[in-house]
């Protein structure tokens, strides 16, 4: 499902236009992403949550050359999804 296509089953879902459905995506989206680069874990009942996990700089290879380099630290958004999302795919 594309973004399009999600604001498009909201929207006809909920009666709205797809301009309105879209700003109020939009706008969850940012406050998530705003969140995640905070740090903060943001928790959605019913649907999961999302991380922000942080991963230690480590050895690894260039693909290219085959020569070993340092891949940097960094910070990562995972998502862990609530046992109702997980009932629901798996039924």
């Amino acid at each position: 499902m594309t973004g399009n296509e999600l604001i498009e089953a909201v929207a006809t879902q909920q009666g709205a236009t797809k301009s309105d459905v879209k700003k109020i995506i939009d706008a969850a989206l940012a406050a998530i992403a705003d969140a995640a680069a905070r740090g903060e874990e943001v928790s959605i009942a019913g649907f999961g949550k999302f991380k922000v996990k942080q991963s230690a700089a480590r050895e690894g290879k260039n693909p290219r050359t085959g020569e070993p380099m340092t891949i940097p630290a960094s910070r990562k958004v995972g998502f862990q999804p609530a046992k109702a999302l997980k009932d629901k795919v798996n039924c």
